[in-house]
């Protein structure tokens, strides 16, 4: 009896060692692959992550993460900054047309637009949204935010989906005429860089064209994987600094990440007007707040930026109303980031 128990531990290590010898050999083979995959004279391009999950009883038949909504005073107890627009619905035709106005009059390329899962209230926004950017000439691309699941396999899944169902529209951001679409570090962080290099490749087989992938993380191995490289938020760098410290955390910093994405990948850095989430219960103090300094954060990001000249520059965010990271519009801040961002954008798109 101990005899066949020590032959079938001894057979399963060796079977373990086999797996992971084949594994490491597919590994390899796909990491072969996506280094062949060579990025250049990629397009100078603004973009802002834009959040279509908002909703309200008018629209929508009920409030959808708007909550403690006090139009009289203008306040929403889930939200740091009250919107000009009032507590509005992400599937509104108006209120899409008029976010696509402010965006392209403020030298945006298009959105980044949250992104969940097949059919749900987020995916239901995506036609509005995708025909009416159209319109106004602007590109659209997806947030991939979450696998359910937490297997590779739904990943594949919801990324075909995307592609399938919006990857030939008009008005999807593309290169060289190849869908983009964007992975939050969430949706990395739950089937793993490896989890994702399965992804693109199988993606890359079944899309006719292919596709194009950015990742949320910065670090070699992330930019062997994706086609580009970027982070979602800076917050946790720059909070509760002052002007002059956020200034040379941004020179600093901002030419390293650009390095890091090299010269065959798309590089893309992030700026936020500032932070504030304090006005969610389930985040709890302290919580990492960026001071907007009078509008002068925003500014002084947006020079750091242009000096340190990434392909593609990353608004954090159009529509976080929840985060106060918002460039859109508010009761307390007016148009003030949009007329910064109308200063900025022209300056960096002409910038080689």
């Amino acid at each position: 009896m101990r005899k066949r128990v020590i032959l079938a531990v001894a057979a399963f290590i060796s079977a373990a060692i086999i797996w992971q010898g084949v594994k490491a050999k597919m590994e390899s083979e796909l990491l072969a692959e996506r280094a062949k995959v060579k990025w250049a004279n990629v397009p100078k391009k603004v973009l802002a992550f834009y959040y279509a999950w908002y909703g309200n009883p008018k629209v929508s038949g009920r409030w959808f993460h708007w909550e403690g909504v006090d139009e009289e005073k203008k306040q929403i107890a889930s939200s740091t900054h009250y919107p000009v627009l009032g507590a509005y619905d992400s599937h509104d035709p108006k209120v899409v047309e008029q976010h696509c106005r402010w965006a392209k009059d403020a030298g945006l390329d298009g959105f980044i637009v949250s992104w969940w899962q097949p059919n749900d209230f987020h995916d239901r926004a995506m036609p509005i949204i995708l025909d009416t950017a159209q319109k106004f000439g602007l590109e659209i691309t997806a947030y991939f935010e979450i696998v359910p699941t937490k297997t590779k396999e739904q990943a594949l899944e919801f990324v075909m989906h995307l592609l399938n169902r919006y990857g030939k529209h008009p008005a999807w951001l593309k290169l060289n005429g190849k869908p983009v679409i964007f992975v939050y570090g969430r949706a990395i962080g739950e089937i793993k860089l490896d989890g994702w290099l399965w992804v693109i490749s199988e993606a890359n087989k079944r899309y006719e064209g292919g596709a194009v992938f950015i990742g949320d993380q910065i670090s070699k191995r992330a930019a062997q994987i994706f086609d580009g490289i970027h982070t979602y938020n800076i917050t946790g760098q720059i909070a509760g600094k002052s002007l002059d410290e956020i200034r040379s955390w941004a020179q600093k910093t901002f030419p390293e990440w650009v390095a890091v994405a090299g010269d065959d990948r798309i590089s893309c850095l992030t700026i936020i007007p500032g932070y504030d989430d304090s006005k969610l219960p389930d985040r709890k103090p302290p919580r990492p707040i960026t001071e907007r300094h009078g509008g002068e954060t925003y500014r002084v990001l947006w020079e750091a930026a242009i000096t340190a000249n990434p392909d593609w520059v990353l608004i954090t965010s159009w529509n976080e109303w929840h985060e106060g990271s918002e460039i859109e519009p508010s009761v307390e801040h007016g148009d003030r980031e949009l007329k910064t961002t109308a200063e900025y954008a022209p300056k960096f798109k002409r910038n080689r």
